[in-house]
């Protein structure tokens, strides 16, 4: 398995996840001209990809998945209140899933996650194959103990340093945004996300990559020295690889090894 972004962040969101010959999209928030510039850039097609998965629908994760879906006849995958026709558009091959029950696509098991978020039926997902699992975690307001077991022993995992407490209380957001951002169905700020790295398995982590970092109201270096304490703390020695998932440029393909 191996797993790389078209980018992070509140302009535009897709993570391309592949093993053998399934290659999957999460989310794509990005215009159809843009994201067939990303996806050229790390060596993909759009004929490359087997689905689409979403997980909300906000903006900055579907805003292209209805005009792609479209011109490629790619099949998309959403919960039933994610889906609105006059928000997203006509889907041609639309599944609705169960955010509780899994599913295979190709050689490629998914395992949706119910999350805390201000949408309507929103969850993310862990994508495995082999004995090897990715874990992408973004959007949501609190680490809740079902998120907890289901991200416990990931291989690589994605997640969520939106904001620094101080820095969204100092910055432009009005008073109702930041309780919006801040709250409970809102996204995670630095220390909420390390707090989950304290629970999970990570002698078996390969691969953590800080995402959807807010340009108004975070800091790459702050979100890196947050998760930064936790592993030095509790994984000394700690071999994995620790990088930043950018807005305009996401990160290069890695690699998952098997045992």
């Amino acid at each position: 398995m191996r797993i790389t972004s078209l980018g992070s962040g509140s302009r535009g969101n897709s993570t391309l996840i592949e093993d053998k010959d399934t290659c999957i999209l999460v989310d794509l928030g990005f215009t159809l001209k843009e994201i067939e510039k990303r996806l050229r850039r790390v060596d993909r097609s759009p004929d490359d990809i087997t689905a689409v998965l979403v997980t909300h629908e906000h903006a900055d994760h579907i805003s292209g998945v209805a005009p792609f879906a479209r011109k490629y006849k790619t099949p998309v995958y959403l919960t039933p209140g994610t889906y609105n026709e006059q928000r997203m558009g006509l889907v041609p091959k639309l599944v609705r899933i169960n955010c509780h029950r899994s599913f295979v696509l190709g050689s490629l098991a998914i395992e949706p996650v119910a999350v805390p978020h201000d949408a309507r039926e929103p969850c993310q997902y862990v994508i495995s194959s082999g004995g090897l699992s990715i874990g992408v975690l973004t959007d949501l307001g609190h680490i809740t103990p079902h998120v907890e077991r289901h991200y416990e022993a990931c291989d690589a995992l994605l997640l969520e340093c939106n904001h620094d407490l101080q820095m969204l209380a100092d910055g432009p957001y009005p008073y109702s945004l930041q309780q919006r951002v801040g709250g409970p169905r809102g996204h995670l700020n630095n220390l909420q996300a390390a707090e989950l790295l304290r629970k999970v398995d990570l002698r078996r982590l390969q691969h953590l990559v800080v995402s959807h970092i807010s340009e108004k109201n975070n800091a790459p270096h702050l979100a890196l020295n947050a998760v930064n304490a936790v592993l030095d703390a509790e994984a000394s020695g700690w071999q994995g690889q620790l990088r930043v998932a950018q807005q305009d440029i996401g990160f290069d393909w890695l690699e998952l090894n098997p045992g």
